[in-house]
């Protein structure tokens, strides 16, 4: 058994941030176990690269959930990044921090040092951010956030003027002093390269003498000493190995994989952990519970003008844009599929944007699962516009089906399953019918293909953002922290309920989901969960 101040299990988008963090001031020995292998592949480096392993099983944990009555029985297909850097190795790459008031909602749950103020200083120390804007932004900081409103599609314009013929205003930078409007979208790129997390904090950590990364490395068992944590042990190659943590288990799994490695020590619903023979340390039931996720549907297009459609499908167009990437890093390849975007209210009488939009100059009228053919879209012009909804009141869960750890666990979404979010959900594609009928986008769209002219009633378009509607890879909350083990899984300073040694430090801890892209939010946990540690240790 080897040992280590700090155990990190998990090189997501908090994982890496935690290793770099907790060891840059060489004052403490970190290990970080990773279940996947190398980001090192040529199709996670390219931005627009993710497409392939959206069902690649070599770098992606490939879930699926339940059957889901909310999406008329449907199972949803849930990639999450099995790799170094975890799902930022494979995600859309857009940068959105959240609202103010979604952190401050943290705060007033009992979470004192998670309000807005407290969390825009982590950002802006970890950021380094291509607008300058030192207002809302940070420089220098080791996440390089890029400004493509340069690059994107030209269609990106057209968008962006029919957003604000439906009253959206213009919004230069979603994470500047409002979310609200329509505009491009931020992304963590570098160089035409993606900047996942690993890129951006773990590599620089592994340089140091006092930082050691294992991949291939899938955590079986918590260790404990009585109420302690003290190691855990894992698979490696065939051989299970222990290691020792002389100050702290961290997990940074994610929403998934973190309530899962509690579950399966012992920690969570009695019911269920005696049900799999698992005897129980900590009884809580709201490990694995309390899930929140955004989910989201496209409108897509026929056009009557070129689109990426043109550059990407045919040999001739895929044979430009691949030289154009390999030679000068830049072109399609270089950007996320989402140009443009934007939060609208569907109600006015809303405080605060409940809906995020997404334009893709490109369409696939792809099957539900089994493929992403970004790279192979439509054999015509076309175009999508979709939307996510922000803060979704459905809650779901994720429980272990097992006491084997190599099972993936139940994943129950719960999509649409309170009227608040069917009736927005409703509200809001109309909305995006209402922007498709703007110019100049009227005048440039041939017809709508999905969900098409004959979709018109109320109840017709509810089934159909039912049949169509999927997870946009937000799973949050599953370990939340709050003040008490009777609502939360973890405590402001993200220590497990119940336990010494063990704290939880990723997505699965929001005390409630935040409006927009989860990974910016995530590697934010990861920098003030190192800098909570820290101060505990001294």
């Amino acid at each position: 058994m080897t040992t280590f101040d700090y155990v990190i299990v998990g090189a997501g988008s908090a994982g890496c941030v935690l290793a770099d963090r907790l060891s840059a001031s060489g004052l403490h020995s970190v290990l970080v176990l990773e279940a996947g292998g190398s980001d090192r592949r040529f199709y996670i480096q390219m931005p627009l690269g993710y497409g392939k392993t959206f069902y690649d099983k070599t770098v992606n944990w490939l879930y699926t959930t339940e059957p889901d009555p909310g999406l008329n029985g449907q199972r949803d297909h849930w990639p999450r990044g099995k790799v170094l850097g975890g799902s930022s190795s494979i995600n859309a790459m857009v940068y959105i921090r959240g609202q103010a008031a979604d952190y401050e909602s943290w705060r007033a749950a009992g979470n004192p040092g998670w309000g807005w103020d407290d969390v825009l200083k982590a950002y802006k120390a970890m950021e380094d951010v291509e607008t300058g804007d030192t207002a809302w932004h940070g420089l220098g900081g080791p996440l390089h956030v890029s400004d493509p409103s340069t690059a994107v599609h030209p269609m990106t314009k057209d968008y962006i003027k029919s957003c604000e013929a439906v009253g959206l205003k213009y919004n230069a930078d979603f994470n500047g002093e409002t979310q609200e409007g329509t505009g491009i979208y931020q992304t963590t790129t570098k160089g035409g390269v993606r900047l996942s997390a690993a890129r951006a904090f773990l590599r620089p950590a592994m340089k140091r003498v006092n930082v050691r990364v294992r991949t291939n490395c899938l955590v079986t068992r918590l260790l404990f000493e009585g109420t302690r944590a003290t190691g855990v042990e894992y698979e490696q190659d065939g051989q299970t190995k222990q290691v020792k943590a002389m100050r702290e288990v961290i997990l940074a799994g994610g929403a998934v994989n973190s309530p899962q490695l509690l579950q399966l020590a012992g920690i969570g619903p009695a019911e269920l952990l005696q049900k799999h023979g698992i005897a129980v340390r900590v009884a809580n039931a709201n490990v694995g519970h309390n899930l929140e996720d955004h989910v989201g549907i496209n409108y897509t297009y026929r056009m009557k003008v070129p689109t990426l459609n043109d550059e990407l499908r045919p040999w001739w167009g895929k044979l430009k844009v691949g030289l154009q990437y390999i030679l000068f890093r830049s072109g399609p390849l270089s950007l996320s599929i989402n140009h443009g975007g934007g939060f609208f209210r569907t109600n006015p009488t809303y405080a605060q944007p409940n809906m995020q939009l997404y334009f893709q100059a490109f369409s696939t009228l792809k099957p539900k699962v089994g493929e992403r053919p970004i790279l192979s879209p439509d054999p015509f012009p076309g175009m999508s516009i979709g939307l996510s909804n922000c803060r979704p009141s459905s809650r779901g869960h994720i429980t272990i089906r097992s006491a084997n750890p190599k099972d993936h666990p139940s994943i129950v979404g719960n999509a649409f399953s309170t009227e608040h979010d069917i009736r927005e959900m409703l509200e809001a594609v109309k909305f995006i019918r209402r922007i498709a009928a703007q110019e100049p986008l009227k005048s440039l769209i041939a017809e709508e293909l999905r969900p098409g002219p004959a979709v018109q009633s109320d109840a017709d378009l509810v089934h159909d953002f039912k049949q169509r509607s999927g997870t946009v890879y937000h799973p949050s909350c599953t370990c939340r922290m709050g003040p008490a083990p009777e609502t939360s899984v973890v405590d402001p300073r993200l220590r497990v309920h119940g336990i010494q040694g063990l704290r939880v430090c990723d997505a699965s801890v929001f005390p409630n989901l935040i409006a927009g892209n989860t990974n910016a939010p995530a590697m934010m946990v990861g920098w003030k969960g190192a800098e909570i540690i820290l101060d505990d240790a001294r």
